[in-house]
């Protein structure tokens, strides 16, 4: 582009009353969709199939589970492999699921979980995740844990993630005996005194663990990158409603304008990944579930926003 060129199309964009840094920002989007392959788990689909029914049903983002990826490459894939499937179905891995116990007291099984943990950030750098889950795995049963301790562990795996690229996000489940209220996480994650602490919530742990939509606000936008997304109906009731309970969005009794607003971040776009394990969904057409689930996401948003 020429000085005269460059010119008119200033000129062309100041016509429209907006300045070319004003119109790069008009075109971000607050939120990015994720599937995350719980949703699609019932139907075995393995590895490579998922990521094919992801594409296809128009996500740009998806979640996987660490256990379906070591999967693959136990039958022959390398992750050189994975990582091109990925690029190839125009594919962004945004997190990983996965169950190390690197929470728990019983100090062997922790400096087992470490190295299982690092094995896992490795390979998930290696296809380009940036992230993966670290949920209280070995301690949702039992007595309640030092939570301060339990900042030194976190504090521990964050550091693993320096070293591989991989920050694990502290996850809330609101059926623990550990880590169900924001609380504890918010707890956790400040006391971990580490820059790359971050926290993953979802509607259904928030509902479940009673601390319900508001807690959102009370975390702080720069803690929140990605967020699972489903919905929980009037009954069961909390106190015995169950993972298997989840619905898709809009199809439950959540808040939801108050859920969008209060993560919606003029800094950042936020990662919406939807997040269920629902055996009337695993027993139907995977991409049908894959681009209803994408549908009532993006509906429930532009209600919101």
């Amino acid at each position: 582009m020429n000085r005269r060129e460059a010119l008119s199309s200033i000129a062309a964009v100041s016509a429209a009353g907006i300045v070319p840094a004003e119109a790069a920002k008009a075109k971000v989007q607050p939120f990015i969709y994720s599937l995350n392959m719980s949703t699609l788990r019932g139907q075995k689909l393995g590895f490579r199939k998922e990521l094919e029914v992801a594409a296809k049903a128009g996500y740009g983002s998806v979640e996987i589970w660490i256990s379906t990826l070591q999967d693959y490459l136990k039958g022959g894939g390398t992750l050189q492999e994975a990582k091109r499937i990925i690029g190839d179905l125009g594919l962004k891995v945004e997190d990983a699921i996965g169950f190390a116990t690197w929470i728990v007291d019983d100090e062997t099984a922790r400096a087992k979980a470490l190295d299982q943990l690092k094995g896992e950030m490795e390979q998930l750098a290696a296809i380009g995740c940036p992230r993966v889950a670290a949920p209280p795995m070995g301690a949702t049963t039992g007595a309640s844990l030092d939570l301060a301790r339990v900042a030194e562990r976190y504090r521990a795996i964050l550091e693993l993630g320096d070293k591989t690229g991989v920050v694990p996000h502290l996850e809330l489940w609101g059926f623990s005996k550990n880590l169900s209220r924001v609380g504890e996480i918010l707890y956790v994650a400040v006391e971990s005194g580490h820059p790359s602490a971050r926290l993953l919530m979802d509607v259904y742990h928030l509902h479940k663990g009673g601390s319900g939509m508001e807690a959102i606000r009370d975390v702080g936008k720069p803690l929140i990158e990605i967020f699972h997304v489903n919905d929980y109906p009037k009954t069961p009731p909390r106190e015995s409603i169950t993972d298997a309970d989840r619905v898709y969005v809009g199809d439950g009794i959540a808040p939801w304008k108050n859920v969008i607003q209060s993560l919606k971040n003029p800094d950042k776009p936020i990662i919406l990944s939807f997040e269920v394990f629902n055996k009337d969904y695993w027993a139907q057409d995977a991409l049908e579930v894959a681009k209803t689930s994408l549908t009532k996401m993006k509906k429930i948003v532009e209600a919101a926003v």
